[in-house]
Protein backbone atom coordinates (compact mmCIF):
# COMPACT_ATOMS: atom_id res chain seq x y z
CA UNK A 1 0.00 0.00 0.00
CA UNK A 2 1.14 3.49 -0.85
CA UNK A 3 0.22 6.85 0.64
CA UNK A 4 -0.79 9.14 -2.24
CA UNK A 5 -0.60 12.94 -2.30
CA UNK A 6 -3.94 14.66 -1.78
CA UNK A 7 -5.42 17.05 -4.34
CA UNK A 8 -6.10 20.38 -2.62
CA UNK A 9 -8.57 23.15 -3.47
CA UNK A 10 -8.53 25.04 -5.88
CA UNK A 11 -7.14 22.30 -8.14
CA UNK A 12 -9.69 21.87 -10.97
CA UNK A 13 -9.29 18.08 -10.80
CA UNK A 14 -11.65 18.18 -7.81
CA UNK A 15 -14.44 19.36 -10.14
CA UNK A 16 -14.08 16.44 -12.57
CA UNK A 17 -16.84 13.89 -12.98
CA UNK A 18 -15.53 10.43 -12.06
CA UNK A 19 -15.98 7.55 -14.50
CA UNK A 20 -17.64 4.25 -13.54
CA UNK A 21 -15.44 1.26 -12.82
CA UNK A 22 -16.11 -1.54 -15.31
CA UNK A 23 -14.36 -4.42 -13.53
CA UNK A 24 -13.26 -5.03 -9.96
CA UNK A 25 -9.71 -6.23 -10.61
CA UNK A 26 -6.36 -6.15 -8.81
CA UNK A 27 -5.74 -2.55 -9.95
CA UNK A 28 -9.03 -1.37 -8.42
CA UNK A 29 -8.35 -3.27 -5.19
CA UNK A 30 -4.82 -1.83 -5.02
CA UNK A 31 -6.27 1.65 -5.55
CA UNK A 32 -8.77 1.05 -2.71
CA UNK A 33 -5.97 -0.11 -0.40
CA UNK A 34 -3.83 2.93 -1.31
CA UNK A 35 -6.82 5.18 -0.64
CA UNK A 36 -7.38 3.62 2.79
CA UNK A 37 -3.70 4.05 3.65
CA UNK A 38 -3.84 7.68 2.48
CA UNK A 39 -7.05 8.36 4.43
CA UNK A 40 -5.65 6.85 7.64
CA UNK A 41 -2.42 8.83 7.26
CA UNK A 42 -4.22 12.16 6.72
CA UNK A 43 -6.13 11.35 9.07
CA UNK A 44 -9.69 11.30 7.76
CA UNK A 45 -12.88 9.23 7.79
CA UNK A 46 -13.59 9.20 4.04
CA UNK A 47 -11.79 9.61 0.74
CA UNK A 48 -12.89 9.60 -2.90
CA UNK A 49 -10.48 8.48 -5.64
CA UNK A 50 -10.62 11.92 -7.29
CA UNK A 51 -9.00 13.36 -4.16
CA UNK A 52 -5.80 11.54 -5.12
CA UNK A 53 -6.19 12.50 -8.78
CA UNK A 54 -7.94 9.34 -10.00
CA UNK A 55 -11.32 10.16 -11.65
CA UNK A 56 -12.96 6.79 -10.96
CA UNK A 57 -16.14 6.09 -8.98
CA UNK A 58 -14.53 4.64 -5.89
CA UNK A 59 -14.62 5.80 -2.28
CA UNK A 60 -13.49 4.50 1.08
CA UNK A 61 -14.85 5.19 4.56
CA UNK A 62 -13.90 4.20 8.10
CA UNK A 63 -15.92 5.69 10.95
CA UNK A 64 -14.20 3.72 13.71
CA UNK A 65 -12.88 5.66 16.69
CA UNK A 66 -9.15 5.81 17.50
CA UNK A 67 -9.50 3.24 20.28
CA UNK A 68 -11.47 0.76 18.10
CA UNK A 69 -10.35 -1.73 15.48
CA UNK A 70 -10.38 -0.29 11.97
CA UNK A 71 -13.56 -0.92 10.01
CA UNK A 72 -12.69 0.00 6.41
CA UNK A 73 -15.52 0.11 3.89
CA UNK A 74 -15.03 0.22 0.12
CA UNK A 75 -17.77 1.51 -2.21
CA UNK A 76 -17.36 1.00 -5.96
CA UNK A 77 -19.76 2.87 -8.30
CA UNK A 78 -21.94 4.05 -5.39
CA UNK A 79 -25.23 5.69 -6.18
CA UNK A 80 -27.90 7.10 -3.94
CA UNK A 81 -31.23 5.37 -4.57
CA UNK A 82 -33.35 7.17 -1.96
CA UNK A 83 -32.99 10.13 0.38
CA UNK A 84 -35.17 10.92 3.38
CA UNK A 85 -37.19 14.12 3.58
CA UNK A 86 -35.86 14.52 7.11
CA UNK A 87 -32.70 16.61 7.20
CA UNK A 88 -29.68 16.65 9.49
CA UNK A 89 -26.83 19.08 9.99
CA UNK A 90 -23.22 18.05 10.56
CA UNK A 91 -20.07 20.09 10.72
CA UNK A 92 -18.11 18.83 7.73
CA UNK A 93 -14.48 19.07 6.80
CA UNK A 94 -12.55 17.71 3.84
CA UNK A 95 -9.03 16.40 3.31
CA UNK A 96 -8.93 18.45 0.08
CA UNK A 97 -9.91 21.63 1.96
CA UNK A 98 -7.66 21.31 5.03
CA UNK A 99 -8.54 23.08 8.27
CA UNK A 100 -11.85 24.48 7.03
CA UNK A 101 -15.14 23.30 8.53
CA UNK A 102 -18.75 24.33 7.98
CA UNK A 103 -22.20 23.11 8.94
CA UNK A 104 -23.92 21.38 6.02
CA UNK A 105 -27.53 20.25 5.85
CA UNK A 106 -28.20 16.99 4.01
CA UNK A 107 -30.83 14.23 4.00
CA UNK A 108 -30.71 12.42 7.36
CA UNK A 109 -30.98 8.94 5.82
CA UNK A 110 -30.14 7.47 2.42
CA UNK A 111 -30.10 4.16 0.60
CA UNK A 112 -26.99 3.53 -1.47
CA UNK A 113 -26.33 0.83 -4.04
CA UNK A 114 -22.70 -0.06 -4.72
CA UNK A 115 -20.29 -2.83 -5.67
CA UNK A 116 -18.13 -4.33 -2.93
CA UNK A 117 -14.48 -5.49 -3.03
CA UNK A 118 -15.60 -8.92 -4.26
CA UNK A 119 -17.53 -7.49 -7.20
CA UNK A 120 -20.92 -8.13 -5.59
CA UNK A 121 -23.78 -5.66 -5.77
CA UNK A 122 -24.80 -4.38 -2.33
CA UNK A 123 -27.37 -2.01 -0.87
CA UNK A 124 -26.90 -0.15 2.39
CA UNK A 125 -29.33 1.97 4.37
CA UNK A 126 -27.40 4.69 6.18
CA UNK A 127 -28.24 7.41 8.65
CA UNK A 128 -26.27 9.66 10.98
CA UNK A 129 -22.60 10.17 10.28
CA UNK A 130 -22.42 7.33 7.74
CA UNK A 131 -25.17 8.94 5.64
CA UNK A 132 -23.41 12.30 5.77
CA UNK A 133 -20.03 10.79 4.92
CA UNK A 134 -21.42 8.77 2.00
CA UNK A 135 -23.17 11.85 0.58
CA UNK A 136 -20.00 13.94 1.00
CA UNK A 137 -17.82 11.36 -0.80
CA UNK A 138 -20.37 10.62 -3.54
CA UNK A 139 -20.50 14.39 -4.15
CA UNK A 140 -16.75 14.25 -4.81
CA UNK A 141 -17.36 11.64 -7.52
CA UNK A 142 -19.76 14.13 -9.13
CA UNK A 143 -17.38 17.09 -8.94
CA UNK A 144 -19.12 18.69 -5.95
CA UNK A 145 -17.54 19.89 -2.71
CA UNK A 146 -19.13 20.47 0.69
CA UNK A 147 -18.46 24.20 0.27
CA UNK A 148 -21.03 24.15 -2.55
CA UNK A 149 -23.65 23.88 0.22
CA UNK A 150 -22.60 27.03 2.09
CA UNK A 151 -23.39 30.62 1.15
CA UNK A 152 -21.86 31.98 -2.04
CA UNK A 153 -19.99 34.65 -0.07
CA UNK A 154 -18.39 32.15 2.32
CA UNK A 155 -17.60 29.76 -0.56
CA UNK A 156 -15.87 32.50 -2.55
CA UNK A 157 -13.84 33.51 0.53
CA UNK A 158 -12.68 29.90 1.02
CA UNK A 159 -11.77 29.51 -2.66
CA UNK A 160 -9.84 32.80 -2.64
CA UNK A 161 -7.94 31.76 0.48
CA UNK A 162 -6.93 28.42 -1.05
CA UNK A 163 -6.14 29.99 -4.44
CA UNK A 164 -3.81 32.44 -2.71
CA UNK A 165 -2.18 29.60 -0.78
CA UNK A 166 -1.81 27.55 -3.99
CA UNK A 167 -0.24 30.51 -5.77
CA UNK A 168 2.30 30.81 -2.97
CA UNK A 169 3.09 27.06 -3.33
CA UNK A 170 3.21 27.36 -7.12
CA UNK A 171 0.27 24.98 -7.60
CA UNK A 172 -2.56 24.96 -10.12
CA UNK A 173 -5.40 27.40 -9.60
CA UNK A 174 -8.92 27.66 -10.96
Amino acid sequence: MTIKPLIILPDPVLRQLSAPIETVDTDVLRLADDMLETMYDAPGIGLAAIQIGVPRRLLVIDLSKDDEDKQPQVFINPQILTSSAERSVYEEGCLSIPDYYAEVERPAAITVEYIDRNGGKQTIEADGLLATCLQHEIDHLNGLLFIDYISKLKREMVIRKFAKSAKMRGSKAI
